[in-house]
């Protein structure tokens, strides 16, 4: 970065840039602990007898919902020509491009969101016990009652497509309130589940305000609220637990010897946050993380950046919060997850729409892995870590999302890709 142009100026200008957080501390500290991250482990195991049998895509893992880990050496030397600079350590990809159930990293936080939720209602009317069969939810009785209950999100596609996939099984009467940045496919598959589908003409911030003002004026009515949730963030937090024990499986250490560096694309910030939480939580400070934003919605690096939170948006900043990679068209951050992140984060970077693209086609043509634009943006961090970070390190690319996109809608992405 050229010394005599701010970060600001940069970001005013659209610019990739990377910032290190000149805050984070030594020693993380979050407000929830442990403790909250096992009680929610412990739900979804009561809850996966139920999954395995309403989504038989679980059934091999017995109702648990989770993603591979992929080694992606193949990477390292497209990479490297493409930053002109080489990629030391090792490249992997998180999948949750293929998680079941809604194909993206929000089936962890939206669906545990809903699950949570629907214990708590259960639990109050007799109808479960905690040592009770989860299995039982399917019975005509239970989802007669839980079809008088309503839910509802504002999302800019994935998170509407979990909690619209999961409440529609339920029972819920469903409703998402969904952004002009959400692809019309996402729109039509939850329509086809017999969701409401709620278009807005404006962004992901007044798409969450008009599910949230109508949610709240219905007392039968639950939002799962992105910006503020802290369901949301404690399910994302379980993928750590299950990462530590992929990590071990593949024989990967984690120690101050070993680093491990994640690199996690984000929107409003609950999914990254919620992540970034559980890891440091297990491997301190010998895990990095690292938020991948676009160069037009860059809200959290905004909002830690200058202190200001919630209270700043992109659009401050003269950036129009308009990209292709619409998981992540959001302008503004949560209020909840920046406070989490301003001294436990380790960084922020940007990356263009036409970057998005390229990593797209790099992983499809040297993996024959295809996921969305959105779950491409980690590649960008490693220009400028790779270079100086020890051979003995592990690269983690989280890719969030791209299961479930149709095989047309992938053929334009890889159409859209430039060299």
């Amino acid at each position: 970065m050229n010394p005599d142009i701010s970060l600001f100026d940069l970001i005013r200008s659209a610019e990739p840039v990377f910032w290190q957080n000149p805050e984070l501390s030594p020693i993380p500290n979050f407000s929830l602990t442990e403790s909250d991250v096992t009680d929610a482990e412990s739900r979804l195991r009561r809850f996966a007898p139920w999954i395995a049998q309403c989504f038989p895509e679980t059934q091999a893992a017995c109702g648990i919902i989770e993603s591979p880990l992929t080694p992606i050496p193949q990477m390292a030397e497209p990479l490297a020509k493409k930053f002109g600079k080489p990629i030391r350590g090792n490249l992997w990809l998180k999948r949750d491009d293929s998680l079941p159930v809604s194909g993206s990293v929000k089936a962890r936080g939206g669906i545990y969101a809903v699950l949570k939720h629907t214990e708590d209602l259960l639990f109050h009317e007799n109808l479960l016990t905690s040592d009770g069969d989860y299995r039982t939810i399917s019975q005509d009785s239970i989802k007669s009652f839980l079809h008088r209950k309503k839910l509802a999100v504002g999302s800019t596609g994935n998170l509407g497509l979990s909690i619209g996939i999961i409440g529609a099984a339920l029972g819920y009467q469903t409703s998402v309130y969904i952004s002009r940045e959400a692809r019309q496919w996402k729109k039509d598959l939850l329509r086809a589940k017999g969701v409401r589908v709620v278009e807005s003409e404006q962004n992901y911030e007044a798409a969450v305000a008009a599910g949230r003002a109508e949610s709240e004026a219905d007392p039968d009515s639950y939002f799962i609220d992105d910006e503020r949730s802290v369901d949301l963030y404690i399910g994302y937090a379980v993928a750590a637990r299950r990462l530590q024990t992929q990590l071990k499986e593949a024989g990967i250490p984690v120690d101050s010897d070993h680093p491990l560096n994640v690199y996690l694309p984000c929107g409003v910030g609950g999914g990254p946050g919620g992540i970034t939480f559980g890891l440091k939580l297990i491997f301190g400070s010998n895990v990095r993380c690292y938020f991948a934003e676009p160069t037009q919605a860059p809200c959290m690096l905004l909002a830690i950046a200058t202190g200001k939170g919630s209270r700043v948006s992109a659009q401050d900043y003269g950036l129009s919060g308009i990209t292709a990679a619409d998981g992540l068209a959001v302008t503004r951050a949560s209020e909840l997850v920046w406070r989490e992140m301003r001294t436990n984060l380790d960084g922020c970077f940007t990356v263009r729409d036409e970057d998005l693209f390229a990593y797209l086609r790099m992983l499809n043509e040297n993996c024959g892995i295809r996921i969305e634009p959105s779950a491409c943006a980690g590649f960008a961090g490693l220009q400028y870590i790779a270079k100086e970070t020890e051979p003995n390190t592990t690269h983690i690319i989280w890719s969030t999302g791209g299961g479930m996109v149709p095989q047309e809608e992938m053929k334009n992405y890889l159409q859209l890709a430039d060299f």
